[in-house]
């Protein structure tokens, strides 16, 4: 989920003084932690602009490190991991600094505290999202890994007494080499925590990282492997009934009535519970509960929404950009260059609505008493969860405990709430801990969706077919209104506009409108690359055409506006060289191209696909090159790429939601389906060395795939798709 525009300096500043704007009492806080142990206390910029107004200094405290007495690093973790590899990265850059093994670093999850743990990239919100948790830890923890680091030394030097610059740290252990003395973190830590914090630390430079971009081993791997990984799904509170449920077809519609006669019969169900617009059936294992659940004979009232369409979304938005928008960005007069531009290109583009389908199925378990509730669960939003359990519950904030899991798949779906909601709902009419557990249907029809978008793209062209005129207006729903209302200003937010503004390419006159929309009735919500997932098709698609119209290549075209972006044009032509662009391909067959700036993250792709004779298309190899900045963990970058690209090619060849008569058609992966193994294709990936600070990964393959392969599609065809997901029926030949 991008804020960029909410991003503070921390992530951006690198050397051997405190992130700008910190003051050192604020940014490391020392004490002893029980046991005579060090505790430290790491600190990031408050992101309330309020506060900052009132007391400049004010920081809220994001995550803590205790070195404890027996010398265990223990990081509290202020992430979450949901297969992306956040608990290996950001235990490195602690590691990195402090001079221990990362095998000693453990991890504890943090606890719902907003104010102790809000990530400064998400205006303080506790929340794992946005490409940014290495991004957000990269200078605060190598900082606080530096400042204990040295405070150890000084405590081993100070017992000895000696010069601490005659002292070294190494593998948790202070040495002193002219004597071969040594001591361990554990021992020294109560002194260390005695001492003053220092006014300055040097950081490492790259040429002294050891770990730092080196391949390290996934440290949840092992767990993850022999089946001892807890996740949200595997948690088991003593009694611990399983609910699943079925809600209203349509959204907004209500329960009229439940026979739940049959229901009842059925061998294991222990009871039906109604609410307004759902009805769950409660039993002692999941097959019971679908067997239970099959049984009711439901009826619902359809509500307001019982008639709608996916085509009157749809023409609903194509009619609001016939009218103005907010000003995105405006360089220049767009209009008065298109006035006297050689040649005039227009198109419209469409984007659908995608669910998520996490791998591992949504899930809640909620424990409701009179004097508290307790929830275990794998969510991206730990303070939003408790928040929400307590507003439904009536209870206080701090009688609600939360446990966060592991997570098997996030893509924005666990940003939300709406599922503890309903698992505390349930849980209010049993007596004991439920695990709610939606089917593959009930997710699926049920989802918060990525929203649908409607296009308008027109340039003007000078007599050499460069672009003198760009304008884009597009309408379609602002997640950030929602999730964050302060982060929507003037008809604007920076996610649903990322990807359309500030592109790579020098573009003299540039005009970029957004038209809030929202659907009746269909909740939207962040998904695996949020904006860019839409703005990059049509951004990228449209260069193409421009470069089409000009008959020039597509890769020559873009080079040519990339003068001042040198990192944009660096990735291109390195994707382009290990593709082979411009080296033939068989008849049936082409590649395709794009560039992005998102995340932070330089990346571009190219796509080679075959399409058959009956319109099918097949992605035979991506390659990709990136610039992410420096990189932490090089296995993580490939992975992410990699498992980006195949969320991508997905969509592109097969995403989209659609409404029938208020009801989503799609129902499970046969009729929304995922990209199989078996049409994987091979992935290359070619990362960029950089010393500049991390961008983000977690998302930036996912955009970038999709107008790369309707691009190739194109080069393959002649037939430019602008529309997504790809119409096989639009590609057949003729026979």
């Amino acid at each position: 989920m991008l804020l960029d525009s909410l991003i503070s300096t921390a992530a951006d500043s690198d050397g051997p003084s405190l992130v700008k704007g910190f003051s050192r009492r604020a940014f490391l806080q020392v004490g002893v932690a029980a046991g005579g142990g060090l505790l430290l206390s790491l600190s990031l910029p408050a992101a309330n602009g309020e506060a900052e107004a009132a007391d400049p200094v004010r920081f809220s405290p994001n995550a803590f490190i205790r070195i404890d007495g027996d010398g265990r690093v223990v990081l509290t973790m202020p992430y979450v991991e949901m297969g992306q590899g956040t608990y290996t990265a950001i235990p490195m850059l602690i590691a990195e600094e402090l001079e221990v093994e990362l095998k000693q670093v453990q991890l504890e999850h943090a606890p719902p505290d907003e104010k102790l743990y809000g990530n400064p990239l998400l205006a303080g919100v506790q929340a794992t999202g946005n490409s940014n948790a290495v991004r957000a830890s990269w200078q605060p923890l190598r900082q606080a890994g530096a400042i204990a680091r040295t405070m150890l030394l000084s405590a081993a030097a100070k017992r000895w007494n000696v010069d601490p610059a005659s002292c070294r740290a190494q593998s948790g252990e202070v040495l002193h080499a002219p004597t071969g003395r040594k001591l361990g973190y554990g021992e020294l830590a109560a002194d260390a925590a005695q001492l003053p914090v220092p006014d300055k630390v040097d950081l490492k430079g790259p040429a002294d990282f050891k770990l730092i971009g080196t391949l390290a081993k996934r440290l949840d791997t092992p767990a993850k492997v022999n089946g001892t990984a807890v996740y949200g799904i595997d948690v088991r509170p003593v009694g611990v009934k399983i609910a699943t449920l079925a809600q209203s077809p349509v959204f907004g519609g209500r329960l009229k009535s439940a026979d739940d006669t049959a229901a009842k019969a059925v061998k294991g169900v222990r009871q039906i519970v109604r609410l307004d617009d759902a009805v769950a059936v409660v039993a002692d294992h999941m097959g019971a509960a679908k067997k239970g659940l099959a049984a009711l004979v439901i009826e619902w009232d359809d509500g307001p929404h019982a008639k709608l369409s996916t085509e009157d979304i749809a023409s609903e938005l194509e009619q609001a950009t016939l009218n103005p928008g907010a000003v995105a960005q405006n360089i220049g007069d767009s209009d008065k260059a298109m006035a006297s531009a050689a040649t005039r290109v227009e198109a419209t583009y469409q984007v659908p609505f995608l669910a998520h389908a996490t791998m591992e199925p949504m899930n809640c378990t909620a424990h409701v008493r009179k004097d508290g509730c307790e929830i275990w669960i794998g969510t991206q939003v730990m303070a939003r969860v408790q928040a929400a359990a307590a507003k439904t519950a009536g209870l206080p904030l701090d009688k609600v405990v939360v446990h966060n899991h592991l997570i098997g798949g996030g893509f924005g779906r666990r940003l939300e709430t709406d599922g503890v909601v309903r698992a505390v709902q349930i849980a209010q009419h049993v007596d004991g801990p439920v695990k709610v557990v939606w089917t593959r249907e009930e997710d699926i029809q049920h989802d918060m969706y990525r929203p649908t978008f409607f296009d308008r793209m027109s340039a003007g062209l000078d007599a050499k077919g460069m672009p003198v005129a760009w304008n884009h207006r597009f309408a379609g729903s602002s997640v950030i209104a929602r999730w964050l209302p302060p982060g929507f200003n003037k008809g604007l937010d920076p996610d649903t506009t990322e990807g359309a503004i500030d592109l790579v390419y020098a573009l003299p006159n540039m005009r970029v409108e957004y038209l809030r929309v929202e659907p009746p009735g269909i909740p939207t919500a962040f998904w695996r690359s949020v904006g860019p997932s839409h703005n990059v098709f049509v951004t990228e698609s449209f260069i193409d055409e421009l470069a089409a119209a000009a008959k020039q290549d597509p890769v020559a075209y873009r080079r040519a506006l990339l003068d001042k972006a040198p990192r944009a044009k660096a990735v291109l032509d390195l994707a382009a060289e290990k593709a082979g662009w411009g080296q033939p391909l068989p008849q049936g067959a082409g590649r395709g191209v794009s560039l992005q700036f998102a995340f932070a993250t330089y990346m571009a792709q190219v796509a080679e696909v075959e399409v058959s004779k009956d319109g099918a298309v097949r992605v035979r190899r991506v390659v990709c090159a990136v610039d992410c900045g420096t990189v932490v963990n090089p296995d993580t970058v490939q992975a992410q790429i990699q498992g980006g690209i195949i969320f991508g090619i997905t969509a592109a060849l097969h995403g989209e939601i659609t409404l029938k008569d208020g009801r989503v058609e799609q129902s499970n992966f046969d009729t929304y389906q995922v990209l199989r193994i078996d049409e994987a294709p091979a992935i290359d990936v070619h990362i960029v060395e950089s010393a500049e600070p991390p961008g983000g990964m977690g998302e930036t393959g996912t955009s970038a795939i999709v107008p790369a392969i309707a691009n190739a599609i194109f080069a393959a065809t002649g037939k430019r798709l602008r529309r997504m997901p790809v119409d096989n029926s639009a590609l057949k030949q003729p026979a």
